[in-house]
């Protein structure tokens, strides 16, 4: 067996790049490096994705990559610059196309404006757009949610948690019913994985769906 051969019969680009992504996340954690949800998921999958693409490609030009002497971090760095230059040059432009607007559900179309939000709902006090949060002390004390159920949920991405401060997150209480997350959360989070987008779509009315308050609409059918 060398390093060079072909990738198992049955195992595809994507499932090589999920356990490449496990992988990384499990380090990092080992490791104790200290990322947010949105750039540890990003480094996951990056890394993840990179790793897949390199085990696919044929033999010369991996041996061609091998071969490079010069900085791999430089050359990361250079990559993602140029990557968010194209972005940026490039969303004005898609900006009237319902196509390339990411899904929520049933095919419902979240607007563009609201990726556009995400650097603005960081500057600003979580209390002031996100209506009442709470830590996992009161959600403990007033809900009956033992902590370690909060963060499975929270590892498992089945509730919204807003970063505050350094490490502290806090989570927004019209969330919960019953004790419990309400359901679609977690589709919701799988769609937009920014949690603070999450959350603000999540707690606005949305003009896809008539008006209605998305997490309103989410606590009515778990309340059923």
């Amino acid at each position: 067996m060398t390093r060079f051969q072909n990738p198992p019969e049955g195992t595809s680009q994507d499932a090589l790049a999920g356990l490449v992504a496990e992988a990384v996340r499990q380090a990092l954690m080992q490791h104790g490096v200290l990322l947010d949800a949105e750039a540890l998921a990003s480094a996951n999958a990056i890394a993840g994705s990179v790793a897949a693409a390199l085990h696919f490609l044929p033999q010369a030009q991996r041996l061609a990559i091998t071969s490079f002497k010069g900085s791999w971090t430089g050359l990361a760095s250079e990559f993602f610059r140029a990557m968010a230059e194209k972005i940026a040059r490039a969303e004005p432009r898609d900006a009237g196309s319902r196509d390339e607007n990411p899904k929520i559900g049933a095919g419902k179309p979240i607007a563009r404006p609201f990726a556009e939000r995400v650097s603005e709902l960081q500057s600003m006090l979580i209390e002031d757009w996100a209506g009442e949060v709470a830590g996992s002390t009161y959600l403990e004390e007033k809900f009956r949610i033992p902590r370690s159920t909060l963060h499975r949920w929270q590892r498992r991405a089945e509730v919204v948690a807003l970063r505050k401060g350094g490490r502290k997150h806090v989570f927004p209480l019209a969330q919960f019913i019953d004790g419990r997350p309400a359901r679609g959360i977690s589709e919701v989070l799988a769609a937009i994985t920014n949690p603070r987008l999450a959350w603000f779509w999540l707690a606005h009315p949305c003009p896809e769906l008539d008006g209605r308050v998305p997490i309103e609409m989410l606590r009515e059918s778990s309340a059923r």
